[in-house]
């Protein structure tokens, strides 16, 4: 069974950077693609950006472009998300997740961590 962790997250000013990680363990992991969804109070998860495992193709929401860089270290089955320049409305609970295939629909990921809180201050 594979188990993602999600670490990063935190209190940061409008104009500021994070990064976060999202570290997976299980037997066998080899995940089609993984993304990172957030979800803000009172609305619903929301897709930001997938990379595939293998490849490192990447698709982004057209409001982090050029702001967020999503990575992945296969040797420590990690991935990342580095978020700069930071706007309050990125505030919100930060998911990653693993699937079998590239998709933005949240209901098509089969494994999710618990969460890291980001919060950005104006």
């Amino acid at each position: 069974q594979v188990q993602l962790v999600e670490s990063g997250g935190g209190l940061v000013q409008a104009g500021g950077s994070l990064r976060l990680s999202c570290a997976a363990s299980g037997r066998t992991f080899s995940p089609y693609a993984m993304a990172w969804f957030r979800q803000a109070p009172g609305k619903g998860r929301e897709f930001v950006v997938f990379v595939t495992w293998n490849d490192g193709v990447t698709y982004y929401i057209d409001s982090v472009k050029g702001r967020f860089t999503i990575s992945r270290d296969r040797a420590k089955n990690t991935m990342y998300l580095q978020m700069n320049s930071l706007k309050p409305e990125d505030s919100g609970v930060y998911y990653c997740a693993a699937g079998p295939r590239v998709t933005t629909v949240t209901s098509a990921y089969s494994n999710w961590g618990q969460g890291t809180q980001v919060t950005v201050s104006s």
